[in-house]
């Protein structure tokens, strides 16, 4: 089980949810019965809603369970449950809020429902994900119709019994701290994979890691393991996602402390601006992106003798290597060898060179304009290694020739990172194509015959390239039309992901270019579809806007906002 996180960052709601309700809220009591709302998309059975009895109140918090799932439970099982849900709320009371709060910050208290304490709601969530929170729960229902009005988290039943479960409230509950301090107090919203790295690092700090055997922490790093090369800014909420982040995120921590976290979430600036900021603050002569860089060096050699950033000093961490890709210089026979990789921004990529004979030339480029940093580790024959940088030229190229390469070293590994953009993808990372060139000099009519026969590999695969989009294209457009006319009856606001926001988004290219310029249906509503989203209620403000009392567009898609798209289209 992982944790994953749910972002709906509503601009319209973030004004009406910057101050406190002016009525008195009753505190709940013990036993009582509510209905709250909740994902759909991780409901185990697709509810929108589920009935809660309050089990536990603590000092800090307020205990529901769902009473469906509750109610199945055998009396031995009903008796677990109690017992391991009190203990929760004593590590919550006594551990994960004085100490998470110490560090970043509190949550909004009072708070919208007038409350000092939070809401943890366990219900039946799908396998694979331990809990979510959303922060329409934040804003009245005035803006958002399925708004709790509290300050909620949300996590797995299933997950309860299980040593982690303590794991996971304190995530959920750093992204609550996180809406208070950037978006209610700052009136921004933190990059997602920032906000999910300070997430992350929690059950580090309140020390569940500290036994490294079945911990958070050997989770993580087996996600990496799995997938090494997964782009860290990138997010798509899979399990993949937090490999990568999280050993990233321990290696920014042991190099500049947890400060570089806690201090970075208490500014007006996000991401990478907020954490450069830190470094400049306190005299650091790196930039995130040099640190970023050392760590794919560090993560690969984890040699401290080479120096202290190109190693872990944590016990667990320092035996972890990251294996490379593997290639075979050419030899007499075969004199060329051309390769094309294709990388992310923000991921790390590791190519070990072994063999070859005689004198050996190496090409390396990729797009111009790409902000490429390629970092090399030459190691000997004796095992002696040096890091070093491979300079480029204007035109992103680079090239080294060795003179006797199989004689002198035993291999060249290249570390290629894409250092750009600082700031999030609004959907997938752009993807380049990194091109490496090795060569013998061998006989004219030898190089012939490769070049020939690697440009027929080319046209080929060309071809291949063409035929696999072409087919790609068709199967989008099917799914689309197929969902958008079974559903389109949920509000919609920036971060949201899905079927849904294609819809909306193939509506809003539907309405022209002075509503949606950029046209772009990728399923992610991002700022291009919230800007487009605010062009259409200003365009029908007299029905979306004035009924509810409101002067501005919000650029969230609430129910008057659903019903304008569906008197306009087929979407119902």
């Amino acid at each position: 089980m992982f944790s994953m996180s749910r972002k709906f960052l509503l601009a319209g709601v973030l004004l009406a949810a910057l101050t406190a309700p002016l009525c008195f809220v009753m505190a709940d009591s013990l036993g009582q019965s509510h209905i709250f709302f909740v994902d759909k998309s991780f409901d185990e059975q697709g509810r929108g809603q589920v009935t809660a009895s309050l089990k536990i109140v603590a000092n800090n918090g307020y205990f529901y369970v769902e009473d469906s799932w509750y109610n199945n439970l055998t009396t031995e099982q009903k008796t677990a449950v109690d017992y391991d849900l009190q203990k929760l709320a004593n590590e919550f009371d006594n551990n994960i809020y004085p100490r998470i709060t110490a560090i970043y910050g509190s949550e909004w208290k009072p708070g919208i429902d007038n409350d000092n304490k939070i809401t943890i709601l366990l219900h039946d969530i799908k396998k694979g994900a331990a809990g979510y929170f959303r922060t329409q729960d934040e804003a009245p229902l005035i803006q958002a119709a399925d708004s709790n009005e509290r300050e909620m988290v949300f996590l797995n039943t299933n997950g309860l019994a299980s040593n982690s479960i303590k794991s996971y409230l304190a995530h959920e509950f750093s992204h609550l701290i996180t809406y208070n301090q950037k978006d209610r107090l700052r009136g921004v919203t933190e990059d997602v994979w920032l906000n999910e790295a300070r997430a992350d690092y929690t059950p580090t700090i309140l020390g569940y890691n500290d036994i490294y055997q079945g911990s958070y922490l050997e989770q993580r790093v087996r996600n990496f393991i799995n997938n090494s090369r997964d782009p860290m800014m990138e997010w798509l909420n899979t399990e993949g996602d937090y490999g990568a982040l999280d050993i990233f995120t321990y290696y920014l921590v042991e190099k500049y402390g947890v400060a570089i976290l806690a201090e970075s979430l208490k500014t007006n600036l996000v991401g990478v601006d907020s954490l450069n900021s830190f470094l400049r603050k306190y005299g650091y002569s790196k930039t995130f992106s040099q640190i970023f860089s050392d760590w794919t060096i560090a993560i690969y050699l984890n040699d401290c003798s080479l120096g202290a950033d190109y190693c872990f000093t944590k016990p667990e961490l320092a035996v972890l290597k990251v294996a490379p890709f593997l290639i075979l210089a050419p030899s007499a026979s075969l004199t060329k060898l051309g390769l094309v990789y294709q990388e992310k921004p923000w991921a790390g990529y590791w190519y070990r060179i072994m063999g070859g004979q005689g004198k050996l030339d190496l090409k390396l480029a990729i797009e111009a304009g790409v902000a490429l940093k390629v970092s090399f580790v030459l190691c000997s024959q004796t095992g002696a290694c040096r890091v070093d940088a491979l300079p480029l030229d204007v035109n992103n190229q680079a090239e080294i020739i060795f003179d006797n390469f199989s004689r002198d070293y035993a291999s060249l590994t290249l570390i290629p990172v894409i250092l750009w953009p600082l700031t999030p993808p609004e959907d997938f990372s752009p993807v380049h194509n990194l091109s490496i060139n090795l060569q013998n000099f061998s006989s004219g009519d030898e190089v012939a015959r490769v070049e020939q026969l690697q440009k027929q590999l080319n046209e080929l695969l060309q071809k291949i390239a063409q035929v696999k989009a072409l087919l790609e294209n068709l199967s989008n457009q099917q799914a689309l039309k197929i969902t958008c006319q079974t559903s389109f009856d949920r509000s919609m606001a920036l971060g949201d992901k899905g079927g849904n926001v294609k819809c909306l988004q193939t509506f809003l290219a539907g309405q022209g270019s002075d509503i949606y310029p950029a046209g772009l249906v990728s399923g992610f509503y991002g700022s291009l579809t919230q800007q487009a989203v605010v062009r259409f209620q200003a365009k029908y403000a007299s029905e979306i806007l004035t009924p509810l009392g409101l002067t501005a567009p919000t650029g969230r898609v609430g129910l008057a906002t659903l019903a304008k798209i569906k008197s306009l289209s087929l979407l119902k």
